[in-house]
């Protein structure tokens, strides 16, 4: 063999050993990409209750163990609910509810006069 073919084959082998790293980088990549958008996702749900029902909880031991694996590389530990307050029903916020009811405009589009007229004005809507 000559140096030629030697160095032809060599290169060879270079370019079809770059070419295995590059295709596994951009598998793990995508792979990579498609969990931490799961995650996100997860944590999302997490945030906003969005549990389904007899969905399993993940022990409290693994979630520990995760949160300090992530804590000893310097990554962003987020502070999710446990399973008890995932579990409880959100509160409901709801508005002030005033009683009573608004003068309704008559078909000339003027609201009733406003008066300390003790007179009964339970019509007004009818005559305006």
């Amino acid at each position: 063999m000559s140096a030629t073919e030697v160095l032809a084959r060599f290169r060879a082998e270079v370019g079809a050993a770059v070419t295995r790293a590059r295709r596994a980088s951009g598998e793990v990549g995508e792979r990579n990409a498609k969990l931490r958008e799961r995650t996100r996702d997860l944590a999302a749900r997490a945030r906003e209750r969005k549990v389904e029902p007899g969905a399993q909880a993940t022990s409290a031991e693994v979630r520990e163990s995760a949160a300090g694996f992530r804590a000893d590389r310097g990554l962003a530990v987020e502070q999710v609910p446990d399973a008890a307050e995932l579990a409880a029903p959100a509160p409901v916020e709801t508005e002030p509810v005033t009683l009573g009811s608004a003068a309704v405009a008559g078909p000339s589009g003027q609201l009733p006069r406003v008066s300390d007229d003790d007179e009964d004005f339970s019509q007004s809507r009818i005559l305006y």
